[in-house]
């Protein structure tokens, strides 16, 4: 019988689960993961932590929770350092295996593999892959396929969110499903900034995305813009953002500013982020000063409701259709 791997359905998953699940595929294991966000997850994971966690990491918690449920032999909680040279991701990533394991009793053997590409793709990577790949094998070739099969996942999840696919529609492109790109001929182009887990986590953001194309819009998000793109928009700022996808919405928030390719731009950050509320802040001031493209910033938590998100992004569209007309 297979190994059963838990892989959480949160945090770096939307960015990372093809590679992870090619990898754990290749190596004869069966990829296991828990269900979309919903209620019980989320207070599940709220009454696990403390109150000083941002939500992500609390829904993380549930996630994690709901893996024990299903009896899985293993949860994959990686540790992940960095993803990119010369740069970080934030803290909590560094230390996540730890916080599991502090917070939670009775739950299933992690797998706290270490993701560290911070000097690049070296000899420490490898031998990361293959302690990792010793849990199920000990054929150093096969364990050399799984990491090939996971680049190549890896690389054709990235080439359909550059093609202008969302992270749900490139993940059940993969999975073998029919998706094509949606026109958007005459609709509002909306610029979407944040975190992959605060912008797709449906839950977590009241579905903000289908409200958005309810109200007759089409989004545009970092994924599908040109690294080139974000690059200048990174670099229009005096000082070097450290941290990978703090970079990237800096990047991508100035680039939308500049070229006139939106007509409005929504903002999206979790209450409690330290890097967040730096990122945030760093947006508004840039967008208050130009004054030429508006700018919609939300801040989420669990107490966050619905009904306010739709009254203020329903506002938002009628402005961004009054500001055509005029």
């Amino acid at each position: 019988m297979a190994i059963k791997i838990g892989v959480p359905r949160a945090l770096l998953y939307y960015n990372f689960y093809p590679a992870w699940k090619a990898f754990f595929n290749e190596l004869g294991a069966e990829v296991v993961l828990s269900p979309k966000t919903n209620k019980k997850i989320v207070d599940d994971g709220v009454s696990n932590t403390v109150d000083e966690a941002c939500l992500p990491v609390k829904v993380f918690f549930g996630h994690v929770l709901n893996l024990k449920e299903k009896g899985v032999d293993y949860i994959f909680v990686p540790r992940i350092v960095s993803v990119e040279k010369k740069r970080y991701l934030c803290a909590k990533f560094l230390g996540l295996p730890d916080l599991v394991r502090a917070s939670l009793s009775d739950i299933p053997p992690l797998i706290d593999m270490e993701i560290d590409l911070y000097r690049g793709y070296n000899r420490m990577v490898g031998r990361e892959l293959d302690r990792i790949g010793r849990i199920f094998t000990r054929d150093r070739k096969k364990i050399k396929r799984a990491e090939e099969a996971a680049i190549i996942a890896q690389s054709t999840y990235e080439g359909y969110l550059k093609s202008g696919l969302l992270p749900g529609e490139a993940l059940r492109k993969i999975e073998g499903a029919k998706v094509a790109k949606k026109p958007d001929n005459g609709l509002l182009r909306i610029g979407l900034l944040g975190h992959s887990y605060n912008l797709m986590d449906e839950y977590v953001n009241m579905n903000i995305i289908k409200k958005v194309e309810d109200f007759g819009g089409t989004l545009v998000t970092a994924d599908m813009l040109k690294d080139s793109d974000i690059e200048y928009g990174a670099s229009c700022y005096p000082k070097d953002m450290f941290w990978t996808y703090g970079r990237e919405m800096l990047g991508a928030g100035r680039y939308m500013l500049d070229s006139g390719t939106v007509d409005g731009v929504i903002i999206i950050t979790a209450f409690g982020c330290g890097p967040d509320s730096l990122i945030k802040e760093m947006v508004e001031r840039e967008y208050k000063r130009r004054n030429t493209v508006p700018l919609l910033s939300l801040t989420i938590d669990e107490h966050t409701g619905e009904a306010g998100v739709i009254t203020r992004l329903e506002a938002f569209m009628d402005l961004l259709r009054w500001k055509e007309v005029v």
